[in-house]
């Protein structure tokens, strides 16, 4: 009754619990001055940013296609009978229908098996958290409506906050096009935004990266008081950075877990260097 489970690279999971659970990454294509890297496979978040700057045109992303989650649906089928997909908010990306398409397609090819495929409503470690709790169900070997129950109680609860050294990748990308606006306008700050339940918005708009830092820090603290809590501190190409949030972090909240995860390649396309932020949820 073990359940697979199957993701998309945006999760930016650490490696260690990705190998330690066993849960698949179907990794996003991103096209770099002509060239098709697989995010997470051939391309490192370190390459990526070296990259970044001599670039002749903006990068672009590609969703896998249905063809592709139905290849990945087909090697699971071989020992498991039950799959839980949890892709990135539709509102993001077309990956969402695409798996949902081979969802379709192999239930003619292989009906034996069931296929669920959830909507996470976020993206990076919100989403992560959410195929986390889904892993750790199934090895409980849950079966697939508990394990996708799992999955949606965490998505829904689960906040990123992330402070943005520049508004201008995401204002490129287009993915979110108030927040464009906003970098057309606004010069020196180190921008807060919030990623929830498919929304992305901008929470405050600090001067300096310190102010920014204690601003995410007193959000936090509003958020999950002296709950436990789980907490992922986030960054794009700041180490540095992101262990001295860590200890900061570590010091103020009741943290159940915690990791230090950086950007996949294509989150980081859309953030450039720089980020720094956490994703996190409370118990109770």
């Amino acid at each position: 009754m073990k359940v697979a489970i199957i993701t998309d690279s945006n999760t930016c999971l650490p490696r260690e619990l990705v190998d330690q659970y066993g849960i698949t990454v179907v990794p996003i294509q991103l096209a770099i001055d002509g060239r098709v890297y697989h995010d997470g496979v051939d391309i490192t978040p370190s390459e990526l940013y070296r990259l970044l700057p001599l670039v002749s045109k903006i990068p672009t992303t590609a969703a896998p296609s249905p063809g592709s989650y139905l290849e990945t649906y087909r090697q699971l089928a071989q020992r498991f009978d039950n799959i839980l997909c949890i892709t990135i908010s539709s509102q993001f990306s077309a990956i969402h229908e695409s798996a949902q398409l081979a969802r379709q397609m192999a239930a003619e090819v292989f009906p034996q098996v069931r296929i669920n495929v959830i909507d996470s409503g976020t993206a990076a470690m919100a989403q992560g958290f959410a195929v986390l709790e889904a892993a750790r169900a199934a090895a409980q070997s849950k079966d697939l409506d508990e394990v996708t129950a799992a999955a949606v109680r965490i998505s829904s609860r689960t906040s990123v906050l992330a402070i943005l050294d520049t508004l201008n990748y995401l204002a490129k990308s287009g993915r979110v096009p108030k927040i464009a606006a906003w970098a057309g306008s606004v010069l020196n700050i180190k921008p807060i935004i919030e990623l929830s339940q498919s929304h992305v918005g901008l929470l405050a708009r600090p001067r300096t990266k310190r102010q920014s830092v204690q601003r995410l820090l007193q959000e936090m603290n509003r958020r999950l008081g002296a709950r436990p809590a789980h907490i992922a501190v986030v960054h794009t190409n700041v180490p540095a950075e992101a262990e001295e949030l860590r200890q900061r972090i570590e010091s103020m909240f009741n943290c159940v877990e915690m990791y230090v995860t950086e950007f996949t390649p294509v989150m980081g396309i859309h953030t450039g260097p720089g980020l720094l932020g956490a994703a996190f949820y409370s118990e109770g």
